[in-house]
């Protein structure tokens, strides 16, 4: 997705065009690699880092663009939100101080990136997932004005019929739906790339997908998405399903998800994968290839192999097959996407350096791992991590069983540090790295784990707002220390950033947790449902959870006394007593203008929707604490 001129509404003949360019790129590698033209003998390790920029309300700062015309690019480029940034780092031989250097240089690239924000009221926050980022915050205008994701967001709203769900089931549940491919805005990563040469391509890479899961067990850092306790990563399934296009089928298809783990494994070479995906997900993206690859091939030249790697950039397998040209020579990696942003750079690198070790020591220990472990228990095992992470149990060779805690320290370090070290990576970098895996395991504390732990220890304390606001705020100061994440205490509400921040826009503290009626239900139910929860006024809405009106106590009352003078003969419907068109507001509305129209209407409280559907409901009660701090800091000043 690097380049800048790829379509997605291109014409039919020019699309053909493009299929035509990549089948041709599929038999230029075939043909690379039966005459050994990859690569070989070389094991570099390559890095991008993801990050979001938040104001000092610890939100996001849409401000991305603005911070990156400050800073040069490369090795600086723009995400899909403007509240996204990627960093791409300098691809290094794995051997020696690698790990240090790639510590040392992402903390160099990401100082001049808060240096830049600075200039802008924002900061860095390596999260996998921001708790404080809302709906609002990802509609299309805030996406990037780039043409690729403008291509993008075209291109996958076509394939589902731009409705985008959500539906995760945790400690809470989530259930969505979005309009654009910017639920996507919502995960930063750290990606990580391993060469290998095309014959030990097979053998290394389902070395990584036997390793996924406690890997990913081991660095979850992403628990919370608007507000929802879910899985433990829950980058997993929101991008999974923020880019799927199946739609709905028949129960008995099979239809292949372009966000996956795999089907099986690698028995030949990356050739394979490439052709597997080609033959079931269609094209997102192209453009009009130039590129002739076997002319190039000819003139003993090396192609890019343009329109292969524009089609790969729109699979997204979990362990991506990669190829690329560096320094004139081709080569093909694995790429790791599944690890998160955070909590700090040298958890990332850490992660980082488990993932290779555990990979190489894999490589070299599971022999035909293929024989050895079920297909269908790897994946299993990467989805159980994903929800569980250190609490996860797996299935692992020969159909032996390990908790993920077991596993890693039993099995998987000791396997990482012999990879690493045989390597030539050094042994003290080897212990540091290696060290913080350990450590996390022990204490059985990874991020996602302590930022559970704080919002328990914050309780009920603030709104949810605020104690959204406090994670982030303790993440992006202790980030700055170095310390890595076990190390962390837990946070309070003194993290939040202030309380004015937390009541910008109605979103950040209108109630969710509702009571409605229906509008042909018994108005009993109603003075029933008021009765109990002491509430004055009930929200009506349909079988779709759109408002179709508001009922108010009084009414209740008045309609209830005139039928027991009736002698109860009547059976009243919601519909015939409440209010058909009530006013609302959005969740985007900022307080004061609420307070105003509140104030202006005479109204105790408001329902607030979005495209009709009823989200919440603001009231009154709502804005005490508002009242209450602005009173005490007058007291304070006074």
């Amino acid at each position: 997705m690097g380049r800048h001129d790829i379509q997605a509404d291109l014409p039919p003949s020019e699309f053909r065009a493009f299929t035509k360019a990549l089948l041709t790129d599929l038999r230029a590698l075939d043909h690379m690699l039966e005459h050994g033209m990859i690569e070989s003998g070389v094991r570099r390790l390559g890095a991008e880092q993801e990050l979001f920029l938040v104001d000092r309300g610890m939100r996001p700062a849409p401000v991305g663009p603005e911070v990156l015309a400050m800073l040069p690019q490369p090795p600086f480029t723009t995400e899909i939100a403007r509240f996204n940034l990627e960093i791409n780092l300098d691809p290094m031989h794995l051997r020696d101080r690698c790990f240090r250097d790639l510590e040392d240089q992402l903390n160099t690239y990401i100082e001049e990136v808060r240096d830049a924000a600075d200039a802008f009221d924002a900061e860095v926050a390596l999260m996998g997932i921001l708790p404080t980022v809302g709906k609002s915050d990802l509609g299309r205008e805030l996406m990037t004005a780039e043409d690729r994701y403008v291509a993008l967001n075209e291109a996958l709203s076509r394939m589902c019929g731009a409705v985008y769900r959500l539906h995760i089931q945790g400690a809470d549940e989530l259930h969505v739906e979005h309009d654009s491919v910017m639920l996507e805005g919502a995960t930063n990563g750290t990606h990580v790339h391993l060469q290998v040469s095309h014959e030990e391509f097979p053998r290394f890479y389902n070395a990584a997908q036997a390793i996924a899961a406690p890997v990913l067990a081991v660095a979850t850092n992403s628990p919370i998405l608007f507000g929802r306790r879910l899985w433990s990563e829950t980058r997993i399934p929101l991008f999974q399903q923020a880019i799927d296009t199946r739609g709905a089928s028949s129960h008995i298809r099979v239809l292949t998800p372009r966000a996956r783990f795999g089907d099986r494994w690698v028995e030949k070479s990356i050739l394979e994968m490439f052709m597997e995906d080609v033959s079931r997900i269609p094209a997102l993206l192209g453009r009009n290839v130039r590129e002739q690859p076997f002319d190039i091939l000819g003139g003993g030249g090396i192609p890019q192999l343009e329109a292969l790697q524009i089609y790969n950039s729109t699979v997204y397998r979990w362990n991506r097959p990669c190829y690329g040209v560096t320094d004139g020579a081709p080569h093909i990696r694995i790429e790791n996407r599944y690890l998160p942003s955070g909590p700090t750079v040298v958890d990332e690198v850490a992660n980082m350096a488990f993932w290779a070790g555990a990979v190489l020591g894999g490589a070299e220990h599971f022999g035909d791992v293929d024989q050895r472990l079920d297909y269908g228990d790897a994946r299993d095992n990467f989805v159980a991590a994903a929800r569980r992470g250190l609490n996860a149990g797996f299935s692992w060779l020969e159909g032996t069983e390990f908790s993920a805690s077991d596993l890693m320290l039993k099995i998987l370090l000791p396997m990482a540090n012999e990879g690493l070290l045989g390597a030539g990576v050094a042994e003290q970098d080897v212990s540091r790295y290696l060290g913080i895996i350990e450590d996390r395991v022990t204490c059985k504390c990874t991020g996602s784990l302590w930022q559970v732990a704080s919002l328990r220890n914050m309780g009920t304390g603030g709104t949810a707002a605020e104690r959204l606001a406090a994670l982030v705020g303790a993440s992006v100061r202790l980030q700055r220390t170095g310390q890595p994440g076990h190390s962390w205490p837990r946070t309070g509400l003194g993290e939040a950033g202030g309380w004015r921040h937390n009541y910008l826009k109605v979103e950040q503290y209108m109630t969710t947790d509702l009571y409605t009626v229906r509008e042909d239900e018994l108005v009993d139910l109603t003075a029933f449902l008021m009765d109990w929860k002491h509430i004055r006024q009930i929200p009506v809405e349909d079988e779709h959870h759109h408002l179709v009106g508001m009922v108010n106590y009084g009414t209740v009352l008045r309609h209830l006394a005139a039928e027991q003078g009736a002698n109860g003969e009547k059976s009243l419907a919601v519909r015939d007593i409440m209010d058909p068109c009530p006013p609302t507001i959005t969740p985007e509305t900022s307080t004061l203008d609420a307070i105003r129209f509140m104030r202006e209407r005479k109204l105790t409280c408001l329902p607030v929707t979005k495209s009709g559907a009823l989200v919440g409901i603001v009231s009154v009660d709502d804005f005490a604490p508002i009242a209450e701090r602005l009173l005490e800091e007058r007291i304070e000043d006074a």
